[in-house]
């Protein structure tokens, strides 16, 4: 199974247990609003969490091989604000090691 369809069941899911099998313990999430950086951990609770989440709107997998995993979708968010999202997910060994986005917000 390629590491896309992985990563969407546990997205999906809220999986804990398979995103701590997923992504590396050196893993870095690289924020596009302001550059900054969340670990491995915070991250797992933030995709694993209860809230509201984002709803994706025609996502798709631009281009994936064993070493980077780009996708792209349209997010609607609770707020009502709207980007058209771009991430970009390095792998190594099977593994998520690092993760960038990049937004372009959307008007009404």
């Amino acid at each position: 199974m390629k590491f896309s369809e992985k990563w969407q069941i546990a997205f999906d899911q809220r999986d804990r247990a398979a995103f701590q099998d997923l992504i590396d313990d050196a893993f870095v999430y690289v924020r596009h609003q302001s550059g900054g950086e969340i670990a491995k951990d915070e991250m797992i609770d933030i995709w694993t969490s209860d809230g509201p989440r984002p709803v994706r709107r025609d996502y798709r997998v631009v281009y994936e091989n064993n070493d980077i995993l780009v996708t792209h979708a349209f997010m609607e968010f609770p707020s009502g604000n709207r980007e058209s999202v771009m991430v970009v997910m390095l792998l190594k060994g099977g593994k998520l090691v690092r993760m960038e986005t990049g937004a372009t917000p959307l008007t009404s």
